[in-house]
């Protein structure tokens, strides 16, 4: 009896390990939706990508500097696997998003971004023959519907009047990168030490950056650097670059691309309860209802890993 206590403590610690990775960067990531738009008139799109990286880059070397220098010889041989993990996760991802948001409208962007965990799912499929279980692709359509209920606010000829524009596809470029990200990562030797891992990819999309920033800043597109902005732009450079991206490339690296995606749906559910507190948003009816399908459709999605836990430790275990 002892040891079975004891297995299904383990099993129970191991879930919690492997759920933390994966439920944190959605909220970190819905924070910054809610801090790029309060410094979207104070900021340009390029300065805060810049900015972003820069400050987590500087926030961070003092404890990835030894990391850098040992592991090193090991980033120069993979060096074109990390250039892209850096460019389209980090560096692409954000200048899109910013850019696009920049033109388009909220809605529509929130839209966009909810349709990073079926990219993911179709690239898998399409570039690296990946099967796509029954439950992965049932609670992934489960879960696009709590998405939509929510963009929609419970009215369907919401989706039908939407127009999109230049910035959408802006935008959509971005989920792109970060769906290739997703997969990419996979690619990255688990064994590196992950805070020096980000400090090398904070280091490439800085420098990826830096000519766009300049750009911008000769052009007379100038950020206005007031109390607000630089609350704004040190919680996405510490919370949402550092955070979350130090969370989800473990989440990635224990549960895989496909299961790690889905959990990006939980974006909108933490955006609704940021923008109550923070913007004074009211909660409906719809934001229930959504909510409720997109945590079912996590579940389905898991469902088979339930089911047999002491698979599952087995598979933590190997990690």
């Amino acid at each position: 009896m002892n040891d079975l206590n004891m297995k299904s403590s383990t099993t129970m610690g191991l879930n919690i390990a492997m759920w933390v990775p994966l439920v944190l960067p959605p909220l970190f990531w819905a924070g910054n939706f809610v801090a790029g738009r309060a410094v979207r008139d104070d900021v340009p799109p390029m300065t805060l990508a810049f900015s972003r990286h820069m400050l987590a880059l500087l926030c961070l070397l003092p404890f990835c500097w030894g990391s850098l220098r040992s592991e090193a010889h090991r980033y120069w041989e993979i060096r074109w696997q990390l250039a892209r993990v850096a460019l389209t996760g980090l560096g692409g991802f954000n200048l899109f998003i910013y850019l696009g948001l920049h033109s388009t409208t909220a809605a529509n962007g929130l839209l966009l971004n909810s349709t990073i965990p079926v990219l993911i799912v179709l690239i898998g499929a399409g570039l690296y023959g990946q099967k796509l279980r029954i439950q992965q692709a049932a609670g992934m359509a489960v879960s696009c519907l709590g998405v939509l209920a929510i963009i929609m606010q419970g009215d369907v000829d919401r989706l039908v009047r939407m127009q999109f524009s230049h910035g959408d596809l802006i935008v959509f470029i971005g989920m792109i990168c970060f769906a290739l990200y997703t997969h990419w990562l996979r690619a990255i030797p688990a064994d590196l030490n992950r805070v020096g891992l980000l400090g090398a990819q904070l280091l490439i999309a800085s420098i990826a950056l830096l000519p766009f920033f300049g750009w911008e800043f000769m052009t007379g597109q100038r950020a206005n650097w007031n109390i607000g902005s630089m609350v704004a732009t040190f919680y996405v450079a510490i919370v949402a670059s550092l955070g979350a991206t130090l969370l989800y490339m473990t989440g990635v690296s224990r549960v895989g691309a496909a299961r790690a995606g889905l959990f990006i749906h939980l974006i909108p559910i933490y955006g609704a309860i940021l923008s109550t507190v923070f913007l004074g948003e009211t909660v409906h009816l719809y934001h229930a209802l959504g909510f409720t399908a997109i945590l079912a459709g996590l579940a389905i999605s898991n469902w088979q890993r339930a089911q047999n836990p002491h698979q599952s430790l087995n598979n933590s275990a190997s990690m």
